[in-house]
């Protein structure tokens, strides 16, 4: 069977639960306008699977959460492709980074600033496991760019991959050869320039994200996902419902949902998103109980347009967005690994111990920040 063909019928059967989800709730009809920031835009049918999508991708990270046995889903796109969670922080890497770079580890500011960027710059968890097997515990105190890049440079040219494929992260042009020897060198210049102090000083979301953004090779995606990763920290305390950047594939999702028409308003469209969540789900009749009863915030929503992007390839192909793209490149592969669910404790929201480094080696400086946070005994982290 051609993929043309298996797509038309994955399609119909995506279709056919948004159907049969109406059905057992009540007959919706679509949305005829909008008007936001002062713009009247007509919503096509993405709009409304923005939503179902949202609830039923919710649906499968909590029955996979209390490990329930599969299919957790009748969605045939859901189980055929791979899709990130509707919060961005319990994703695995961000889960990763809470609770063993931000969290687990000498909690002055500028240590926290150093981890946190320097685990985001490759965004992989092999090259943090790396690097903290052959230095111990990572740290700017005891930092030495020769014996860093030379770890990095032996793995690299050994072929081990040091950078996620989630999202391009640009080569700094600071006069090294290589990508990873330049970005050693753009955190040191972070650190001697006092990118911590200006981040820490910002009197606003906005401000923090400016102070990241002048630094080279950081544009305004990087720079705003860097600082919602350091936001998690227990140093800042910015609300993630203050400011957003629209990455590229959040701007296809939006032209998918409202049409050119979106053009120039993306930010303004995604706080309309997050404000009007629980209208939204109430009127398509669908049950969403957020996070642990957070509601989705902007940097959700934000990413839920790029994810939608995505389904709507498939579910509505007839609807274009900006960059043409028509297949879903990412096929879902289980992983047996069990799922963990640990958040910054700020928000107030868990429910368990923070998760350990797999193979329980902590050190006294990890042992004491955990007790900072009221956890004497740490599980391992199943990553």
């Amino acid at each position: 069977m051609a993929d043309s063909e298996k797509n038309q019928i994955i399609r119909q059967q995506a279709l056919s639960l948004a159907n049969t989800q109406a059905t057992k709730t009540h007959s919706v009809a679509p949305m005829p306008f909008i008007v936001i920031a002062g713009r009247k835009l007509r919503p096509t049918p993405v709009f409304d699977t923005y939503w179902r999508f949202a609830s039923e991708r919710q649906k499968v990270y909590e029955a996979r959460l209390s490990r329930q046995a599969p299919p957790w889903t009748g969605d045939a796109i859901l189980q055929k492709h791979r899709f990130t969670n509707c919060y961005r922080a319990a994703d695995r890497v961000s889960q990763f980074l809470i609770s063993q770079v931000s969290y687990l580890g000498n909690q002055d500011w500028s240590e926290i600033f150093f981890r946190t960027l320097i685990f985001k710059f490759f965004n992989r968890v092999s090259t943090w496991r790396l690097l903290e097997k052959k230095v111990g515990e990572i740290s700017w105190k005891d930092y030495d760019f020769t014996i860093y890049n030379r770890i990095l440079t032996d793995a690299f040219e050994s072929g081990q991959k040091l950078y996620s494929p989630a999202y391009v992260v640009p080569p700094p042009q600071l006069g090294d050869a290589r990508k990873h020897t330049n970005h050693l060198r753009l955190l040191e210049m972070m650190m001697h320039t006092g990118a911590p102090e200006k981040v820490a000083d910002s009197d606003s979301m906005r401000e923090a994200f400016e102070a990241l953004r002048s630094y080279p090779a950081i544009g305004d995606f990087l720079a705003y996902q860097y600082l919602i990763d350091l936001n998690y920290s227990s140093a800042l305390n910015f609300s993630e419902m203050e400011f957003v950047v629209p990455g590229p594939g959040a701007r296809d999702g939006i032209r998918k949902c409202f049409g050119p028409a979106a053009n120039g308003i993306e930010q303004e469209i995604i706080h309309y998103m997050a404000e009007s969540q629980k209208d939204q789900f109430a009127r398509l009749g669908l049950n969403f109980g957020g996070l642990r009863g957070r509601p989705l915030q902007l940097i959700d929503c934000q990413n839920l347009f790029c994810e939608v992007d995505k389904y709507a390839r498939v579910a509505h192909p007839e609807i274009s967005g900006i960059s043409g793209r028509t297949r879903i490149k990412q096929v879902y592969k289980r992983d047996a690994e069990a799922l963990t669910a640990w958040f910054p404790p700020k928000w107030g929201i868990n429910a368990g111990e923070m998760p350990q480094p797999a193979g329980g080696a902590v050190t006294s400086s990890q042992s004491r920040a955990a007790e900072s946070f009221g956890f004497t005994s740490l599980p391992i982290f199943p990553i």
